[in-house]
């Protein structure tokens, strides 16, 4: 009796290991389980990707924009360019994670057999604070193909530490802990641009 009572405990363990085994309840769900990390991952790094596409777009376009606006003047101020900068800025909406710089310079090339290249006037905004840059009068550097003598040009600078969002939170906080791998993506653009509307565009108090 002790012995086929042993025997018919192993036979009805094997017969549930079989049932187990054949028994296919459940398995989508595990797949589901297994699948899931995966898509959102790949869902997030698709999202991420083609908003830092569009986001490095607008940064250009700030510069095009703003040198656009600039050189179609016939003189300005530090209010104007300080306006037409916060304008620039405008065009990052609805991307708020960070904030933008941009440089506006004038630049006077010398009438001279070797022509320099000098700063007429420059204003930048960094965040929201308005302020001169290079001072006037200071060397700077022009593209070789640009450096013609007794020319002047508008250099718009636009650059921006892009922040994933995977990393950003409103108060700037890092529980996600990825701010070390990918703190912020460095976007810029740089444009010169000649004056439409006359020989230069003069700053009257910069």
């Amino acid at each position: 009796m002790y012995r086929a009572g042993a025997h018919r405990g192993i036979s009805t363990i094997a017969a549930r290991a079989a049932r187990f085994c054949r028994d296919r309840r459940g398995v989508a769900a595990i797949e589901f389980a297994f699948i899931v990390p995966v898509l959102l991952i790949m869902y997030f790094i698709t999202m991420e990707a083609s908003q830092a596409i569009e986001t490095s777009k607008k940064v250009s376009r700030i510069g095009s924009m703003v040198a656009d606006l600039v050189t179609q003047q016939t003189s300005v101020t530090k209010a104007d360019l300080d306006a037409i900068m916060k304008i620039g800025t405008s065009t990052l909406q609805p991307y708020n994670r960070s904030s933008p710089t941009i440089i506006i310079t004038g630049i006077q090339i010398t009438d001279e057999a070797a022509p320099r290249v000098l700063v007429a006037w420059s204003r930048k905004l960094v965040g929201s604070t308005n302020s001169a840059d290079a001072a006037k009068g200071s060397i700077t550097t022009v593209p070789a193909t640009l450096n013609i003598r007794n020319t002047f040009l508008v250099r718009v600078e636009s650059d921006l530490a892009y922040k994933p969002i995977i990393t950003w939170s409103a108060d700037n906080s890092k529980a996600l802990g990825l701010t070390s791998a990918f703190n912020s993506i460095s976007m810029g653009e740089t444009y010169y641009l000649r004056p439409r509307r006359g020989p230069v565009v003069p700053c009257s108090d910069c």
